[in-house]
């Protein structure tokens, strides 16, 4: 069962071209990590969606109504833009009617998502979601009654399906691959992603299967350090240059960067010639070497045609900084830059991240 990723404009490409990202991110400064601690508040940083560029279409409800989402391995909630929404946002969307649906069956239930510019609030209802040909029945979604900032208006999606645990779902609402599995709807408990490097084809999330000729380089199984994201232990990042004492790492779909702590990003910035800003020439990449990260005993590296990004003739790295809690230790954050080099699988039956280097 596989939804194919359609690979359009970024949020933050759309915004540009519109001569306002500079503005957004000047009202917005945000930090990439307030999605990972939060305390008892779903905290979903909107800027984490700026660069993501991978969406595939679902439906809800019967006869079915179309969205576009992000597959989202770094949250748990599905929700959808719906009717009763008045913001700016709504009303170039595909909004969700209740009324046009005959299985549909709604709650008293508030849920609120927060973002870097504001909240996502709406309420809870029930339907039936289709995936890839799976019909999920009585599944709980946000109906979005808000949504945060004019900017949300130009994102190339309506909403957001959430992949991690159901402990990180806001108002403890179960998450759609949950339902998949208790449903028996899956013929195995895990699903994979497969991100193109170039191009817009050919991306995909498989629900309850493993493609065997994308696992051609073997499958290294990584056993997960928390089931709440898709988290990991990492050994040490480089020769170290970072991470030296071990760390943790979530495989993360709706971030689209190599996301570390500040400190580590100024070493590795440093380390590869690039300015602090991250802005590298773009003849660097015949030159600069992989990056290699050390996981379960295992080596993983990402070469520089792919951390190397080119926008419009000027190149940047793609890490991030982010600012992380002292007490939490080091985390990094393995995005879309990281997973366009590997088919991932995320199995919930073994709480294990296997991946596969692509050829």
């Amino acid at each position: 069962n596989l939804v194919p990723l359609k690979r359009g404009k970024s949020l933050r490409q759309v915004l540009k071209e519109h001569g306002l990202l500079e503005r957004y991110l000047k009202q917005h400064p945000y930090n990439l990590a307030s999605k990972y601690y939060h305390a008892g508040v779903s905290a979903e940083p909107l800027e984490n969606y700026l660069d993501n560029e991978y969406f595939g279409t679902i439906s809800i409800g019967t006869p079915p109504q179309e969205f576009t989402v992000i597959f989202d391995t770094g949250s748990s909630n599905l929700w959808v833009p719906s009717v009763y929404c008045s913001s700016l946002a709504c009303s170039n969307h595909k909004r969700f009617n209740p009324a046009d649906s005959s299985t549909f069956v709604g709650t008293n239930e508030s849920v609120s998502i927060a973002y870097g510019t504001g909240s996502m609030t709406g309420v809870l209802g029930y339907d039936t979601v289709t995936v890839a040909a799976i019909n999920v029945l009585n599944q709980i979604f946000g109906l979005a009654e808000t949504e945060p900032g004019d900017f949300f208006y130009y994102s190339p999606f309506d909403g957001i399906l959430g992949l991690a645990f159901p402990s990180i779902s806001s108002s403890g609402a179960t998450p759609v691959f949950d339902n998949m599995m208790s449903e028996g709807l899956v013929a195995k408990d895990l699903f994979s992603v497969y991100l193109s490097r170039d191009g817009k084809r050919g991306s995909f999330v498989l629900f309850g299967g493993i493609d065997p000729s994308y696992t051609t380089n073997g499958i290294s199984w990584i056993p997960l350090s928390a089931e709440t994201y898709w988290q990991i232990t990492m050994d040490r990042y480089g020769e170290p240059v970072a991470c030296s004492f071990g760390c943790q790492a979530i495989v993360d779909t709706g971030t689209s960067l190599l996301a570390m702590p500040n400190r580590a990003l100024s070493n590795i910035l440093g380390t590869l010639g690039a300015s602090s800003n991250g802005a590298i020439s773009c003849s660097a990449v015949n030159t600069l070497p992989d990056v290699v990260f050390q996981i379960n005993g295992k080596t993983f590296s990402v070469p520089p045609r792919a951390y190397v990004i080119e926008i419009d003739g000027y190149c940047t790295l793609g890490f991030q900084g982010m600012n992380i809690p002292t007490e939490s230790g080091e985390l990094w954050i393995l995005g879309d830059v990281f997973i366009r080099e590997y088919y991932v699988i995320f199995d919930r039956a073994n709480n294990m991240v296997g991946l596969s280097q692509l050829p």
